[in-house]
């Protein structure tokens, strides 16, 4: 392995996938020069009360549709075969144990979440396992999403000022970026009413959730 190479990793319960999170990945994937982008739908998403309304074998494979064209992106099903919570730390502890050190990846994660960081578990340990790439999102401005947790303000730093990722410890990385005002949540609830969500996820995705009916969807083509 070329120990100069940086990985990205975008995880998520994508449920399902849409531009928010394509946009996240690529702001990262340009601010930070990464080499390849890996995106892992959670099993067992620990912060969320209830279960995915997919199962996780359709997440990934809509995951799959969604970057199929994109260049250096890579999905994983690294949570999909692991037993019990899909935990951050313990996912970037398997791309250690594959040879990945952690001043190679760059953890991505929109404001939203970020917000919330410091109930993960293992936080603040979590942190050391690699770089924490946080993303601006519509409504949670970088600076809101670490007012949270100022005992963290000596790690933060801008995508310019990492110009060497080996040196020192691991940073939590503020990228602003335009990244659309879209959800999940917002386009189940479009699915349920037989509203189209063309804008929200790419053709591809759209077309594999009517036609096998995920999220009540209708297929008005197809029956």
């Amino acid at each position: 392995m070329n120990h100069a190479r940086r990985l990205g990793i975008l995880g998520g319960t994508f449920d399902p996938i849409h531009y928010g999170h394509l946009d996240a990945a690529d702001a990262a994937h340009t601010a930070l020069g990464l080499d390849e982008v890996v995106l892992i739908p959670a099993h067992d998403p620990p912060h969320r009360q209830a279960d995915p309304y997919a199962t996780a074998y359709q997440r990934f494979a809509l995951v799959s549709l969604a970057i199929a064209n994109r260049g250096g992106y890579h999905v994983s099903d690294v949570e999909l075969v692991r037993s019990g919570p899909s935990y951050t730390v313990d996912t970037l502890r398997d791309f250690h144990a594959r040879g990945w050190r952690p001043s190679q990846l760059f953890f991505i994660l929109g404001t939203d979440a970020f917000a919330a960081i410091a109930t993960w578990h293992a936080f603040p340990a979590v942190l050391d396992l690699a770089h924490f790439v946080v993303i601006a999102r519509p409504g949670v401005t970088t600076e809101r999403a670490t007012s949270g947790v100022p005992a963290l303000r000596a790690r933060v730093c801008s995508a310019a000022d990492l110009v060497d990722a080996s040196a020192g410890p691991t940073r939590i990385v503020l990228v602003e970026a335009h990244t659309r005002d879209v959800s999940s949540t917002a386009i189940r609830q479009r699915l349920a009413a037989a509203a189209p969500i063309d804008d929200m996820v790419p053709a591809s995705v759209a077309r594999h959730i009517l036609t096998n009916g995920l999220y009540g969807a209708v297929d008005n083509l197809h029956g």
